[in-house]
């Protein structure tokens, strides 16, 4: 019983000590698991190796009396023969770790978690799958061709193939084609237009829904926030729906109410849309060329920040802030373009109750603008491209999806802005810099546009600017000519981008697209506005206030503290170098590109080399060692220079094993 309880500790201590000396020795963290297989092993073969060792050196083995003269050369050896089976023991755990490194063990309840989630978005990957295949788009994400693919021979085709795809695949998908359609500096014809031609397609939901989600939302009856709301939506999008209502106090205002299974639904497939981009990107020039899973990856951030309403109110009321600011420089146009009011206090997640604004979309109103006088309609255009150009240069915070199915022409001849849950935001360095661009730009200045440009986009190192400057002037020359036609000049600016590989930032995408959508209003108000020409004589007054001489010495002054902050450390500085320089402790720190300190680095790898020589020199003395032998007889076959190089040869196999473990650690 006594043996048995003995066998059993030592069992568990060499365990141990196996773990913990092998995390010692390897400088990195060892599973437990294994490194207690691995002692048991030791401790299990360290017996026979070792009587196998005292016979192979002609000593005999603990059965046997052993001279007083030789106890310690015995005890010696037993102490080598199990350094070597624990040292082959550690060499067993670098060894799996290389192969099946060690990890944290997940909990149970993760695991079901997430296998229930893998089950669930496997199901809707292959509903996607399928339903590309029936529509021939299986290119996008698999080799190979099918009978269906084969019918797709032109870039129209395909293009209507994938809108199908993607009206089919649901609202987080045709979100996502809705926003792709706005990216004209990644999205080339006809797939742009294609598109373009999304339409979310939505049933109404019950009023007893509707109704549950907003007191669910902000905590309280429906009685006691308003009035009286209109059961019957006044319109259904795939997201949400909108109702009449008027508050407590008579307001009449619209309610906008999120679907309850939104956002369910779009969490869902967020992983679904990373997941095929990542594959068509890497699978397909269409991917590379488009950057589709960059673009997706942002599609749902972004996406998912809509699902929130207070980011849109608060988008919203940063909006009509810029308004409200233009409207007080300008106060002879006050009221011509507005923003609806946000009642923040019936307002919250998944409700947003906001004024009404009557009126019909620019889209819908042909036959009023039809009805109105040529310079009130001239009048009209003008306010709403000051007020846009100043909201985008001037404040750096704008409507990024201001198509004219978003401005309505109000009862009273005035415009107003909605849907504020796309809101563009550039900070005031790019915004000069976007202020030089559209000057040079509407004064057909090649050189100066694309000096500008340069200083916006994030242009390839291999970007041939002559070429990029010839197509520049050659787009502003022929727009000046063909003011009247149809297109943009900044659409087609955005296609010179993209011809050259050039990056284009989101914010400044947002902000180019603005341009080109405010063309398409203006010219719904005014058939034939010139845009490039009634902006021009706009600059000098938005140059007097992104450059204005308050502003300047405004900037003066903050870089004078700044400046000022500095100079006063240089004394301090300038005294501790001196100081170091008397006392012989003055260090140079080295860093890279990324920060890190070189110096540091480079010590690290001189270690490192200096520890990999000095362990193969051991080995190799080692094994000269025991293969030359001599020395003298220490008892037995055993001699002074066989044992030294058994010791040696130990510290060197270890030392080999420290610099393999890390190798790998830093590989992995």
């Amino acid at each position: 019983m006594v043996a048995t309880l003995l066998i059993s500790i030592s069992a568990i201590v060499s365990a141990v000590l196996v773990g913990f000396v092998a995390r010692r020795v390897l400088g990195t963290a060892v599973g437990w698991p294994r490194s207690i297989v691995v002692g048991l092993l030791v401790f299990f073969l360290g017996v026979p190796f070792t009587q196998w060792t005292l016979r192979q050196t002609g000593l005999p083995d603990a059965a046997a009396p052993i001279p007083a003269d030789d106890v310690w050369l015995w005890v010696g050896l037993i102490a080598l023969s199990l350094a070597w089976v624990f040292a082959l023991g550690v060499a067993a755990l670098v060894a799996s770790e290389a192969i099946f490194p060690t990890r944290a063990l997940p909990n149970p309840i993760d695991l079901v978690r997430a296998a229930l989630r893998q089950r669930k978005r496997t199901r809707r990957y292959l509903e996607i799958l399928a339903i590309a295949s029936r529509h021939g788009v299986g290119w996008l994400f698999h080799g190979g061709r099918s009978r269906v693919e084969e019918q797709l021979s032109t870039s129209e085709e395909r293009a209507n193939a994938i809108v199908a795809t993607i009206n089919d695949a649901g609202v987080s998908f045709v979100k996502l084609g809705q926003v792709l359609s706005t990216r004209r500096d990644l999205i080339p014809e006809p797939y742009l237009s294609a598109l373009a031609s999304l339409q979310t397609k939505a049933t109404t939901l019950p009023w007893e829904t509707v109704r549950a989600v907003i007191e669910t939302d902000l905590g309280r009856p429906l009685d006691e926030v308003y009035a009286d709301v209109d059961p019957s939506p006044l319109a259904a999008a795939s997201v949400a729906q909108v109702h009449r209502a008027h508050l407590l106090d008579g307001t009449a205002v619209v309610v906008k109410v999120q679907r309850p299974a939104a956002r369910a639904q779009v969490e869902a497939d967020a992983d679904i849309i990373g997941r095929l981009a990542h594959r068509a990107e890497m699978r397909t020039r269409v991917g590379r060329d488009l950057r589709i899973e960059s673009v997706a990856r942002g599609f749902t951030a972004t996406l998912l920040e809509e699902l929130d309403y207070r980011i849109e109110a608060r988008n919203t009321m940063m909006v009509a802030s810029t308004v409200d600011l233009i409207d007080r420089a300008e106060p002879d146009r006050r009221g011509m373009v507005t923003v609806p009011q946000i009642h923040a206090a019936a307002s919250h997640q998944r409700v947003l109750t906001m004024e009404l604004v009557d009126g019909t979309a620019l889209s819908d109103s042909a036959e009023r603008l039809a009805g109105m006088t040529a310079d009130d309609r001239e009048r009209l255009a003008q306010v709403l491209m000051s007020t846009v150009i100043e909201q985008i240069l001037v404040y750096g915070v704008f409507h990024a999806d201001l198509h004219p199915g978003n401005v309505l022409l109000r009862e009273n001849g005035s415009l107003g802005l909605i849907d504020f849950g796309a809101v563009g935001v550039i900070e005031r360095s790019r915004r000069q810099h976007m202020t030089a661009f559209l000057l040079a730009t509407l004064s057909e200045n090649d050189v100066a546009a694309t000096d500008a440009l340069l200083l916006i986009v994030d242009p390839p190192d291999d970007l041939d600017v002559e070429a990029f400057r010839h197509d520049v002037g050659i787009v502003l020359t022929t727009e000046h000519l063909r003011t009247a036609g149809q297109g943009s000049i900044f659409t087609r600016m955005v296609d010179v981008i993209r011809q050259h590989h050039i990056a284009l930032p989101g914010e400044l995408a947002s902000a180019f697209r603005s341009f080109a959508t405010l063309e398409g209003c203006l010219r719904v108000i005014v058939d034939d506005f010139d845009m490039v020409g009634e902006a021009l004589p706009l600059m000098p007054s938005i140059l007097r206030r992104t450059v204005s001489a308050k502003k300047m010495l405004t900037d003066l002054q903050a870089q004078s503290v700044i400046s000022l902050a500095r100079l006063q450390r240089i004394p301090r500085r300038l005294e501790n170098l001196l100081a170091g320089a008397e006392k012989g402790s003055i260090g140079i720190t080295l860093r890279g590109e990324s920060g890190d300190d070189v110096g540091g680095i480079l010590g690290r790898t001189t270690a490192e080399i200096a520890s990999t020589l000095v362990s193969i020199a051991a080995v190799v003395i080692a094994v000269v060692l025991v293969v030359a032998g001599g020395g003298p007889v220490l008892g037995g076959s055993i001699t002074l220079f066989g044992v030294l190089g058994a010791v040696i040869g130990l510290f060197g196999f270890l030392g080999l094993l420290r610099i393999v473990r890390r190798t790998f650690t830093r590989r992995g």
